[in-house]
């Protein structure tokens, strides 16, 4: 297990799903965890989580689209622990009529566009900007963005996720390239499909199905397996990975697309 044991860690979007898990995990292996997220009631949901466990948390709103708001948290993080070693940008536009109306690209709304760049891309930079300067006051640091396999891969619909993502990648290398000399790594983890309340009540269940069958594993990973991919990113044991995107994705990027097809295929031929 790898041991964050005297770490501080900011978590954006740390109100539910992989925001929460990761929060919680990382309290778990030791660090001191400011629980951000637009909403402050669930915000203080997870940190009162790590409270109750035996862990050091508290609670702050951030709005990751809001540049002061971003400062203002990173500012808090080092007056509150005496600085910041781990910014896990995780907070992103999960709006389930954002995302219906990110359909195709022949009919895309402006403001759907630029609302997802805004948060996602946007915040992603932001969060950058203000956690590298406290990082080098602190000797070095890391940073995990949350990515996503759409940002690796084309899908046929969420073009504006899919490039938001794919810039969330970019980002993640110039970091890697341009501070690793100055002690900060920066990677990121881009799931498949995680199976949350948020997506259970808004994903139909067919479309859940292809996504279980397109993956090597019999299962979809839920927030723990993304947080454990973080906690490790963030953890020393990491400390000679940097610039890459990990895909947390029970292996749907790495077979070929006909497979799900074949393997009904020869199921039916065996029987």
């Amino acid at each position: 297990m790898s041991s964050l044991k005297g770490k501080v860690a900011m978590i954006t979007g740390a109100g539910s799903g992989i925001g929460q898990a990761t929060a919680k995990l990382m309290a778990e292996r030791g660090a001191s965890v400011l629980c951000t997220d637009l909403n402050p009631e669930t915000a203080e949901a997870t940190a009162a989580m790590i409270r109750e466990a035996g862990g050091i948390a508290e609670s702050l709103v951030c709005d990751i689209g809001s540049e002061d708001s971003i400062k203002a948290a990173i500012a808090h993080a080092e007056t509150r622990y005496g600085g910041l070693d781990i910014l896990h940008n995780n907070a992103a536009l999960q709006d389930p009529k954002v995302l219906a109306k990110d359909a195709d690209i022949a009919a895309m709304e402006i403001d759907i566009w630029d609302r997802t760049m805004a948060v996602n891309v946007r915040g992603t930079m932001l969060g950058c900007k203000h956690a590298i300067p406290a990082m080098l006051r602190r000797g070095g640091g890391v940073i995990v963005n949350t990515s996503s396999t759409y940002g690796l891969a084309a899908y046929i619909s969420l073009p504006a996720y899919s490039a938001s993502k794919a810039a969330i990648n970019s980002i993640t290398q110039h970091v890697a390239a341009a501070y690793g000399k100055r002690g900060i790594r920066c990677n990121a983890v881009a799931p498949a499909l995680v199976l949350t309340p948020l997506t259970a009540s808004f994903i139909p269940k067919p479309l859940i199905d292809i996504n279980v069958d397109g993956a090597c594993t019999p299962f979809l990973g839920g927030p723990l397996e993304v947080a454990q991919a973080v906690a490790f990113l963030a953890s020393d044991d990491a400390r000679f990975i940097t610039g890459h995107i990990l895909p947390v994705d029970g292996g749907t990027l790495c077979t070929q697309p006909t497979v799900p097809a074949s393997r009904s295929f020869f199921a039916q031929a065996a029987s």
